[in-house]
Formats: C-alpha cells, structure tokens, sequence
C-alpha cells in the first residue's frame, strides 16, 4: 500500500491532523482495497518564510 508525503504550512491541530489522516487512510482503502494498517502517512509542517509560490515568500504579505 502506499505511503503518503503531505506537506503543509505549520499550525494545524492536532485533531485536525487526526480527521486529515483518518480521511486519507479511509478513501485510500476504499479505493485500493486492502488495510488500513497498511497505509502510511508522513505529515511535514513547512514554516511560511520556508515556501514560496511566484518567487514571494508565504510570510510575506499577499495582496
């Protein structure tokens, strides 16, 4: 089965992050088939001043 790599801006919940796999894991066996035991999902939480879209930082102020 496979493994999944989210990558996100930091800040999330911890419940939020609970749902996120919970629904990642549930579609993925829905789809594939197999068990949920056999999903893996590695979150990395990226701070804003490390990730840009259209050469502007995500810490700097979007208009």
């Amino acid at each position: 089965m496979p493994t999944y790599h989210i990558e996100m801006f930091e800040g999330r919940t911890p419940e939020q992050k609970k749902k996120l796999v919970a629904e990642v894991t549930r579609v993925t066996v829905e789809v594939l088939g197999g068990s949920a035991e056999s999903v893996d999902i590695i979150i990395h939480e990226v701070k804003r001043d490390n990730w840009a879209t259209g050469g502007k930082l995500w810490s700097e102020p979007r208009s």
